[in-house]
């Protein structure tokens, strides 16, 4: 390996490039024809899967900043697309759901995110789409052992 940092092939940046340009091209999508940022899809997509979380659990579970997902909780709640309920137990603690529109709205946005995906794939065959899964769940997990510099 060489010594030298040449910016256009260190893999982190690769990395960051690649995601930048994926969230840009669907967060453009999903404002242009939903008015969803990618916070609030994110946030969406989450309590689809996983209904009755709290805010500080779709932070975990998106990796979000918890300011993130407080913004975006307050703007989805204003526009109809999550219920907020409190905890019997603990007043504090919020449980988030999808309200009917924002079920309709995941819905359309994930046949959208869908076909994006199967649009971006295109062209690689199964076997690539494999080693491509793969290859960034190791990715993944080496990066969480070594953690920070």
């Amino acid at each position: 390996m060489d010594n030298e940092l040449k910016l256009e092939n260190f893999l982190p940046y690769r990395l960051a490039v690649l995601s930048n340009t994926v969230s840009t091209t669907v967060a453009r999508a999903y404002d242009r024809r939903f008015s969803v940022s990618i916070p609030e899809w994110r946030v969406i997509a989450v309590l689809g899967r996983f209904p009755g979380l709290s805010a500080v659990e779709v932070a975990e579970r998106t990796l979000m900043d918890k300011v993130a997902v407080s913004r975006a909780v307050t703007k989805l709640i204003k526009n109809g697309r999550i219920d907020r309920e409190f905890a019997d137990a603990d007043k504090r603690r919020s449980i988030l759901n999808l309200s009917e529109d924002g079920k309709i709205l995941h819905d359309e946005i994930a046949e959208l995110a869908l076909q994006f995906e199967r649009d971006l794939l295109e062209g690689l065959s199964d076997e690539e789409i494999d080693d491509l899964n793969n290859t960034m769940e190791r990715l993944l997990a080496r990066a969480r052992l070594i953690g920070p510099p």
